[in-house]
């Protein structure tokens, strides 16, 4: 390796004595050296912050020759502001530049053109980074980088933390000039995506639905991706052609989705869950699709996130709507523990093609966790099952091609994977092998499963070792959180002040009233408490007492609060500007009363349009004698899938004499695509409350668990809770007690224990 690095860098020095060589101080210089550059020039950027520029490249280089623009020193020059890179060359260099704080707007922040007229082609990104590099408002929405034109690579690149609206990566193919582009996409390192809360939150998208039947044959290989977990569709695959081979998904919440276009190939891949929930990995939709040669361990998403499902089709569908899935090969590939794979998922009204002439042969199914492997939503008979292997401990029946069997497993060090140690033959047929060596180039593998236990060496090390901007590693994160200081505020000025530090910090509400005039803003880790008097807060016509911008972090904790005075629209609401970074909220054993939305006071907490929180807490408070609503999520009307909060827990509080809605959740539209909100409502105690509209109301929720709850004469005659779905829901009522309640209306999603 040393010795590679040496040549390495031999070979940069005597390009550097034979080129022309300059460099550069300012964007001016810049665009003054791209258009006098010859092939084999290099440009230097000088290092430090280059801010608020558009840097465009157009010059010319050769295959032998290219033009290189190159950071003095990788990852020093610093991209910041509203920038953006630009490149409508042919065979350019650009390396280790470092966009950070900062946006791009309403362009990508790498685009492999220069307009609409002038596409880069044989162009190479190398040994950058875009580290959370987002447009300030969630739903102004744009890609890091779109590709267009041919030949063109991304490759040793670090991506982390996009959180606005819009893929990272789009392959674009809007016509001629860039489809059976080529583009290869490796050696990079996905680090962390958080669930977006709607859709377009993929981190690779080759092609759209418009584009669909034109193939890319674009190459995603040897990537790292880790946590992305955006929504269901981690790399989108929307036309024909492509391979995604020899990359590491770690503990990802989606998977790959072969969602539009034809022969389409998944190979030598490795999903690694380790038993996070949500993990999945391929879904397969339309004709000729290859899953071949993969490891599944302990990926254990359900519906479209399972480890493998097999879409149903529509009858005479158009291209860009659910193609029946026909001709597609899946084999040799192992899963150990994971939960059951989907044959014919999404089955329904409209998608009622189940799968044709699969061939599925040679998996193998190691569990020793689950009673069943795959689950049946329709006609499995268009799968030709041959050779597969499951553990004989598997409960489920299996039809013929099915072999249960006692499978030993290996414990190797290898990112802690068993590696199958069966040797069992593989079987195919001679015409299939044929077809594999011209397709993939190699026959299947002659072991039934994913049994090269040098393969996945060979990607695991890949993955932690090769990928990536390598000076980036062990750089902290500018926004690393430090230790809370204490400061004790006996006047709302004081705290305005401690907050406007935006640093971490514990404040103790010290005096009996706090008058504000503006909402204690809180855009970091920030804690309430006081010293167990009862508080009062005066307000004006404001949005909150308390609001939480992105990024912050607000626990109040053991505050005895008198609302009466309260004029605020809401005690608590999110930032009603819609930022892309998100929120936490949690609220711990307070004792809240005498809110009045006679007073102006409509809700406890609101969310506000466009916002998203990791998670809302409410946790051991009292609500007593408040004329508001508690928890209001509402404000997503555009039903297009999205919501305010991925995960809500609400437990073991006492709420007596409420006049209003105790919680509201609003998530509308039919899209598919994601996880939340989640909701844990437990152990709740509800007295005496009711409100003109159901007490609980959850549309679109999609995974719910009602436990141990008491509701006494809460709405009475009328509906208590209600539940509205459009998609598949998940929801379980359990050991709820109704004493002179109203009615629970459910729906087919809901489950009664």
């Amino acid at each position: 390796m040393k010795r590679l690095l040496l040549l390495s860098s031999l070979f940069l020095l005597s390009m550097m004595a034979l080129a022309g060589t300059i460099t550069v101080k300012n964007i001016n210089e810049l665009r003054d050296a791209d258009k006098n550059a010859k092939p084999g020039d290099i440009i230097i950027l000088s290092n430090g912050e280059w801010k608020d520029v558009e840097i465009k490249l157009s010059s010319k280089g050769t295959k032998e020759q290219p033009v290189t623009f190159m950071a003095q020193t990788s990852g020093s020059v610093l991209i910041t502001g509203h920038s953006s890179l630009k490149i409508g060359g042919e065979h350019l260099v650009i390396k280790g530049l470092y966009f950070q704080k900062g946006y791009a707007g309403n362009t990508a922040v790498i685009e492999y053109r220069l307009n609409k007229n002038q596409l880069a082609n044989n162009c190479r990104v190398t040994e950058c980074a875009i580290i959370d590099f987002n447009n300030p408002k969630r739903m102004n929405e744009n890609y890091w980088i779109t590709f267009y034109g041919k030949n063109n690579r991304l490759d040793n690149c670090t991506f982390s933390d996009k959180k606005n609206m819009g893929v990272l990566i789009a392959v674009i193919l809007d016509d001629e000039r860039s489809r059976e582009n080529f583009h290869s996409i490796d050696h990079n390192f996905f680090n962390g995506r958080p669930p977006l809360a709607s859709n377009s939150g993929e981190i690779i998208r080759v092609g759209v639905s418009q584009h669909c039947q034109f193939n890319s044959n674009t190459q995603i290989t040897d990537n790292y991706f880790l946590n992305c977990d955006g929504e269901t569709e981690i790399v989108s695959i929307k036309s024909g052609s492509n391979v995604v081979k020899n990359n590491l998904f770690k503990e990802c919440q989606g998977g790959v989705v072969l969602r539009h276009g034809d022969n389409n190939t998944v190979e030598n891949n490795i999903f690694l869950g380790n038993y996070k929930e949500g993990t999945g990995g391929v879904r397969v939709i339309n004709k000729g699709q290859w899953v071949v040669n993969n490891f599944f361990y302990a990926c254990r998403g359900i519906d479209f996130r399972s480890p493998l499902s097999v879409m149903n089709g529509i009858p005479n569908s158009p291209a860009h709507r659910y193609v029946q899935v026909t001709d597609a090969v899946i084999a040799n590939n192992t899963f150990y523990n994971c939960t059951a794979a989907s044959f014919c998922e999404g089955s329904d009204a409209e998608r009622t093609l189940p799968p044709d002439n699969v061939y599925f042969a040679n998996n193998i199914f190691f569990n020793n966790k689950d009673s069943i492997i795959y689950r049946v939503s329709d006609d499995i008979k268009g799968f030709a099952f041959n050779n597969n292997m499951a553990s004989k401990t598997v409960a489920q029946v299996l039809p013929a091609g099915f072999n249960k069997t006692v499978i030993q497993t290996k414990e190797e060090k290898i990112a802690t994977l068993p590696v199958q140690a069966i040797q069992k033959k593989s079987i195919a047929p001679d015409s299939l092998q044929q077809i594999a060596v011209n397709r993939i180039g190699h026959k299947l593998p002659p072991a039934v499963g994913f049994g090269d236990r040098q393969m996945l060496n060979k990607v695991y090390n890949n993955a932690l070792n090769a990928t990536g901007a390598k000076w980036l590693n062990g750089k902290r994160s500018n926004w690393t959180m430090s230790t809370p200081t204490v400061e004790n505020c006996d006047n709302a000025e004081k705290v305005y002040a401690v907050l406007a530090r935006n640093q971490p910090v514990t404040i103790v509400l010290t005096a009996k009233e706090y008058t504000l005039d503006k909402p204690f803003a809180v855009s970091a880790n920030t804690l309430f408490h006081s010293q167990k008097q009862e508080i009062s807060f005066i307000t004006k016509d404001i949005p909150a007492v308390f609001m939480v911008n992105g990024r912050g972090e607000l626990l109040i904790s053991e505050l005895n609060v008198d609302g009466s005075k309260v004029k605020a629209t809401s005690f608590i609401c999110s930032d009603t500007s819609g930022p892309s970074n998100h929120y936490n909220l949690a609220m711990t054993r307070s004792n809240l009363h005498g809110f009045d939305r006679k007073n102006g006071c409509e809700s406890i907490y609101f969310a506000y349009k466009s916002t998203v929180a990791d998670s809302i807490v409410f946790r051991g408070n009292k609500f007593t004698d408040n004329n508001t609503d508690l928890v209001l999520m509402t404000e997503e009307k555009d039903d297009k899938g999205y919501y305010n909060a991925e995960k809500i827990v609400f437990s073991d509080n006492d709420i007596t004499t409420l006049n209003g809605r105790v919680l509201s959740v609003y998530r509308g539209g039919n899209d598919e695509s994601t996880m939340g909100p989640k909701l844990l409502f437990t152990r709740n105690n509800i007295i005496g409350s009711n409100a003109n509209n159901p007490l609980i109301s959850l549309t679109g929720v999609q995974q719910t668990r009602l436990q141990s709850n008491n509701f006494s004469n809460c709405n009475p005659g009328t509906s208590l809770i209600l539940y509205k779905d459009i998609v598949r829901a998940h929801h379980f009522l359990e050991d709820n007690r109704l004493t002179g309640s109203g009615k629970i209306d459910t729906n087919e999603f809901v489950i009664i224990q």
